[in-house]
């Protein structure tokens, strides 16, 4: 099997939302980093999410990696309109290697913002991804 962070990387730098999708476990959710309230589930939230995040984020690349066990953090760097963003991803595998969560860290709090006002649009046709994501708490 492929390892899933290298090619969770991949992807994302590519933009592949197929490819990504391989990189994710059926249960596997995602924390907001824009409210810690938010939690999205499940294959199908998180292709329309991370679809939505990934088609308004360009120059993405993952400049390092640290971890080598079933916890691993990517740090990188993207633009997000005029904005330029960095960002800490922190995964966690489940026991068949595949991701199980995804909790990100994204700063500037101008570039966060940015990407949360572009992210509305795209996601106002999938009001019910965002009433689930808010449904039930994070278990961290």
């Amino acid at each position: 099997m492929t390892d899933a962070v290298s090619q969770f990387r991949k992807a994302t730098e590519s933009a592949d939302i197929d490819a990504l999708m391989d990189t994710l476990a059926p249960d596997a959710e995602l924390a907001s980093p824009v409210s810690g309230r938010l939690v999205f589930r499940g294959l199908d939230d998180l292709r329309i999410l991370l679809s939505a995040v990934y088609s308004g984020v360009s120059a993405m690349r993952w400049t390092d990696q640290i971890g080598d066990g079933p916890r691993r953090v990517l740090l990188g760097e993207a633009t997000i309109g005029p904005f330029r963003m960095t960002e800490a991803m922190v995964i966690e595998l489940a026991e068949d290697g595949r991701i199980r969560r995804l909790n990100p860290h994204v700063r500037p709090w101008l570039a966060l913002t940015f990407l949360a006002v572009k992210l509305g649009p795209r996601l106002i046709p999938h009001l019910d991804v965002m009433r689930r994501a808010r449904a039930q708490p994070h278990t961290p």
